[in-house]
């Protein structure tokens, strides 16, 4: 099976049936590191967490660890979103268009910045807020296309269209989702001719610290954001 295939697998295992990283690991014969970084982004429902707790053979003990490892993590959170309503204070334009950005447009994670649009401005001003007050370097950034192209130079000339306009490299890329241009469609004006870009970036403190700069900037309070 192709390694995108066993991924596509093990969030599936997450996301739908709510099996644990070492359930999933065991199932489909690969490390729980991997795993584990396949669904990070994956926010189990309570249901799903409460039939976990069920299943947990050391439940006395191993769930009160769980609980203070969570509620470390839930403080670091609350730290994160404070530095980010400190710095919503400093009357920063570039920060305050970017945080609004990702209100608006932004995957609302716990632990990374999603953010995706096919408008090749917005995206450029997204990245120009990453790098500069975010202070978000390039190795932490990746990108996403999802497109209609007919072939495999189609598919190239569009992720090199992105790499140049937001001042990456393919090596920044990750797997895109190329959907084949319908036969019945003669308007090819009407789709979109560079696709959809998906900026990730995996920093807890990072998208934190933007939901806490929302809450400041626009005087909202958002106690999901935090769990």
């Amino acid at each position: 099976m192709a390694k995108p295939e066993i991924r596509q697998a093990a969030r599936r295992l997450r996301q739908q049936d709510g099996l644990s990283i070492k359930e999933i690991a065991a199932q489909l014969g690969v490390a729980r590191s991997s795993v584990s970084t396949w669904v990070r982004d994956i926010t189990l429902t309570p249901q799903q967490k409460a039939r976990l707790d069920d299943r947990n053979k050391n439940h006395p003990a191993q769930r009160e660890g769980s609980r203070a490892v969570e509620a470390k993590h839930r403080q670091l959170r609350e730290q994160y979103q404070q530095e980010g309503r400190i710095k919503a204070r400093e009357g920063d334009t570039l920060h305050s268009w970017g945080c609004m950005l990702y209100w608006a447009e932004g995957n609302k994670a716990r632990n990374m910045i999603a953010f995706s649009n096919s408008d090749v401005d917005m995206m450029c001003l997204f990245i120009r807020f990453l790098r500069a007050s975010m202070r978000i370097s390039d190795d932490q950034i990746c990108f996403r296309i999802n497109c209609y192209a007919s072939s495999e130079a189609q598919v190239l000339e569009i992720v090199e269209h992105w790499c140049d306009a937001l001042k990456l490299t393919p090596t920044h890329a990750r797997t895109h989702s190329i959907n084949a241009r319908p036969i019945s469609s003669k308007k090819t004006s009407t789709k979109l001719k560079w696709g959809v870009c998906r900026l990730e970036v995996y920093d807890t403190r990072a998208i934190q610290h933007i939901y806490g700069a929302i809450q400041e900037y626009t005087g909202i309070n958002k106690p999901k954001w935090l769990d």
